[in-house]
């Protein structure tokens, strides 16, 4: 599902991540947490989609740079997503809540920004 969003915000990293929220809002989703952290592990935003958490990674990509948003989402990375959202649901006593990773791939164009929504992109099993 995509969705052309204007760009409003200085910095691509926070235009990415409120087009994404606009975006995220846009489909349903209720968002709890911005830039929610422990330590030095953070999650981007972290939603309620119906009866689920939803822990969002946000990648913005701009016109000039090299490979997609969606590309950029490794192997570390959602290691440390899960190691993050397992404190999260830990601090807001959660567990008994179905949850799932998604990734909000920002690409820049000349029109704005474009939000593509990948749902379920990390198998958090993987990682235990």
């Amino acid at each position: 599902m995509r969705k052309l969003l204007k760009s409003i915000m200085p910095g691509s990293g926070g235009r990415g991540e409120d087009a994404a929220a606009r975006h995220l809002k846009s489909r349903g989703y209720r968002i709890l947490e911005r830039n929610w952290r422990h330590g030095r592990l953070e999650i981007d935003l972290i939603c309620r989609d119906a009866d689920c958490i939803v822990f969002v990674e946000v990648k913005t990509r701009g016109r000039s740079s090299r490979g997609s948003a969606a590309e950029a989402l490794g192997p570390d990375k959602a290691r440390r997503l899960v190691r993050a959202a397992s404190h999260y649901l830990s601090q807001t006593d959660r567990w008994e809540m179905s949850c799932r990773f998604d990734l909000a791939a920002v690409s820049e164009s000349r029109d704005g920004l474009e939000v593509t929504l990948f749902s379920n992109v990390i198998d958090a099993a993987e990682f235990g």
